[in-house]
Order: structure tokens, then sequence, then C-alpha cells
């Protein structure tokens, strides 16, 4: 430890403040990940996604086990990842806005389209789309992990992706690489 720093792990116990705090610092991309079951969809804002095998290629992602997008993607077995855009804020907040309304219209306003493979929403603006089979889910505390075998990319969405930068989520706030941060709501 630091001279002059005080840990925050004392008798085994980790505050939970500090820890978010700690997290925060990691830089993370933000993604919408939806699904759908029978005739609903499901949508929910997720930065806990990555990559984690060439061969098979996998992706994962973290799902709150209170969310309603939860037992949905449990049971559909199949979902869709669109890798958010700088620009794309407005679609990041709304889809991580707890009791939004979940009918048909929550998806207005946002252009999108149904996936070939999954029939999961997929938002036309994003740099990357990505389809997925889900391979295993696993215990992660108070999220579930699910993990994923990826049936179809797009990186052609848009053709002007490549010289868009991605949105970046740090320290409570969305942030641009090498450029301005956009202010934390108040709350």
């Amino acid at each position: 430890m630091r001279p002059g720093r005080q840990s925050d792990l004392r008798a085994g116990l980790l505050n939970p403040k500090a820890y978010k705090k700690a997290v925060g610092r990691f830089a993370t991309g933000v993604t919408v990940v939806t699904t759908h079951l029978d005739d609903d969809h499901f949508a929910i804002t997720i930065s806990s996604f990555t990559s984690v095998s060439l061969d098979p290629v996998q992706v994962l992602v973290c799902v709150e086990k209170t969310t309603r997008f939860h037992p949905a993607v449990l049971a559909a077995g199949q979902w869709a990842v669109s890798v958010l855009a700088v620009g794309q804020e407005d679609v990041s907040r709304w889809f991580a806005t707890r009791g939004r309304s979940a009918d048909p219209d929550q998806f207005a306003g946002f252009a999108h389209h149904a996936g070939a493979l999954t029939g999961a929403v997929l938002f036309d603006e994003a740099l990357t789309q990505l389809e997925c089979r889900t391979v295993a889910a696993y215990d992660g505390g108070d999220h579930a992990i699910i993990l994923g075998e990826v049936i179809g990319v797009d990186t052609s969405v848009d053709a002007g992706a490549e010289s868009r930068e991605p949105l970046v989520y740090f320290e409570g706030g969305y942030r641009r690489l090498g450029g301005p941060s956009t202010p934390r709501p108040e709350f």
C-alpha cells in the first residue's frame, strides 16, 4: 500500500462504495443487448461485455438478475449486441432506465431492425452488431454471466462507422476517446 493511503479492505470486509468507485475507473464500451421471447422484445444497456474466445467465437455479457431482461434472455437462448457509438448516448440512457415501458414502442425513435439470425433488435447506427446463441450461463453473485457463441457479425453497419468513435463509460459518465467528456447526470 502506498504511504498515506488507507486500504478499504478491513477484516475481510470491502466497502461497497469504494469497490464501485474502483471498478468505475475501468473504462468500458457501451452496448445494448436485446432478445425476444414469443412476441415480446427486451433490451438492456450493458457495459460488462467482452470477447472470450476466437475458436470457437464467443462473447459474454453480465446481466443483473433482478431485471426483466434476465429471465427473458435465459429462456430465449439467443440475443443480439449493438456496440454503441458516440451520438448514441440517448439509446444507452433509455435502455438503462429502470421501470421503463416494455411495450413494442420502447424502440420508437431509434433506427433499428430485427437481426436476420435471432430476430432480436439491432440498432442501425451502432458501430458493430453481433448475434449470439447462449451456450452457458453461470452464477455471478447478483448477476448472471451469459456466454454466447457468436453466430453473426455485421461490421458494415453505417458506412461511416470506421471514422466514428465508440461510446465509452468511465467514472459514472459517458466519455469520448481523446475528447471532452459529457457531464454526469444529476440524480
